[in-house]
């Protein structure tokens, strides 16, 4: 890939993990507030940014780390396949895209109906089962799993795989 080209995906590739990272930490945060809150507007409002905020980030941020980082990979020395610490990171992007466009919009659906089903009265009123727990385990799981991406870039542990054998070889 030619240097310009490769420039410009990294820039892709380092905006757009670092915007999933950071819409996770933001997702933490109001499912910290919504879970330690007694105010139901507060818990409310929380869910309401949360759904928002996932509803339009998490598939483009997600598919294009995900189409970046593959880009990037092919198109440089490091390969897909040819380094332990790349094979990770693009199995691990993998199921972190899979399980935020599937799973977390889920989740993240289920809060926003649980309180649009209650516009007003007391969280107590409420019926919000797991939803208070899930909308801060899932955003935590997420940000330590692109978290380890983030290490993986930097420290590059576990060195080249090896080449396979070629046809007719013992």
């Amino acid at each position: 890939m030619p240097q310009k080209a490769r420039k410009s995906v990294v820039v892709v590739h380092v905006v757009v993990s670092v915007g999933w990272l950071a819409l996770m930490l933001c997702l933490l945060t109001l499912g910290t507030t919504a879970l330690a809150t007694n105010n139901a507007n507060t818990l409310r409002t929380a869910y309401r940014a949360m759904g928002m905020s996932g509803d339009v980030l998490i598939i483009p941020l997600s598919l294009l780390t995900l189409v970046s980082g593959v880009v990037l990979a092919l198109g440089t020395q490091w390969g897909l396949f040819r380094y332990y610490w790349v094979s990770v990171k693009f199995w691990l992007t993998l199921a972190a895209t899979a399980a935020s466009i599937f799973a977390l919009t889920a989740r993240l659906h289920d809060a926003v109906d649980a309180v649009a089903r209650h516009p007003v009265g007391p969280i107590s009123a409420m019926d919000l089962g797991f939803i208070r727990y899930n909308m801060v385990i899932v955003p935590a799981v997420a940000l330590l799993l692109y978290l380890a991406n983030v290490i993986l870039s930097v420290f590059k542990p576990w060195g080249r795989r090896s080449a396979a054998p070629s046809a007719g070889r013992p």
